[in-house]
Formats: structure tokens, sequence, C-alpha cells
């Protein structure tokens, strides 16, 4: 007597279940995969602007007077070479009016969240983002 084949009937339905399944699972971790890989490009972000915040620190000390009159991302790039793989449009830098305090942001790849430190002229840090709650941008916009 030969072997018994499978019911396909059985088979089809156990192919749509595992299926099914699968598209449970896809479906949970796939947000979960794009939510971590936003969180990366925010802290590469926070890490660039920190980077250009030693060089604007840097630029001061270089300075006669001390102050950081004439701060730009030319700067920023000179003293601090790995800035040069931050795209231009993605990195700023700009003095306060009188000198004594600066502006670097930095905005993360493909999140649009961007991150910044702002020395006063008082010399208080601020660091700051604008999408608060998203990404690596916690509630509030304050993400020192």
């Amino acid at each position: 007597m030969p072997p018994q084949l499978a019911d396909p009937a059985v088979t089809l339905i156990e192919l749509l279940v595992v299926m099914l399944i699968i598209g449970l699972l896809a479906a949970i971790a796939i947000p979960s995969f794009f939510n971590q890989r936003d969180k990366a490009n925010d802290a590469d972000a926070k890490e660039q602007v920190t980077t250009a915040k030693t060089a604007a620190e840097t630029y001061a000390t270089e300075q006669t007077g001390g102050d950081y009159v004439g701060l730009d991302t030319a700067d920023l790039t000179r003293i601090e070479p790995v800035l040069t793989d931050v795209p231009a449009a993605d990195l700023a830098a700009a003095p306060s009016a009188s000198g004594d305090g600066y502006t670097v942001s930095v905005d993360a790849a493909d999140t649009g969240t961007t991150f910044s430190i702002q020395r006063t002229d008082t010399g208080q840090l601020n660091y700051t983002c604008n999408a608060g709650g998203t990404g690596g941008c916690p509630t509030g916009g304050s993400w020192e």
C-alpha cells in the first residue's frame, strides 16, 4: 500500500495561519525599528552639535579678545575637521550680537529635528531641540 499524502486543505490553512502570524509580528516590529533609527539619527546630531560647541569654544580661545565675533560654519569645520561630514545645510553657527555668546545647531538626518546649543552672553548653556517628544528630543525640548 503506497504512503498517504497530506490533505492539501489542511496544509493550506496551516500556511495561511503562519503567514498571518508573520504579518502580525512584522506589524509590531517595523514601527519599533523606525523609531530606533530616528533615535540613532538624533543621537548622531547631538554628538555633532556638541562637537560644534567645542569648536566654538576653541575659536574664542584663538581670538585676541576671547570672543565669538565672526564665528561661522567655516571656522567650525576648520577647527574640527570631523564636522565636514555634516552636510553644509545641516550645520549652522552664529555669534550673539555682543560677541560674548553663540548658537550652534545641527539638523538630524531624516527626522527634521534641529538640536541647538546656545551660549548666552553670561556664559549659560541652553540645549534645545525643536520636536519635543519625538525620537531623541525629550518632551519640553531640552536635551541636556
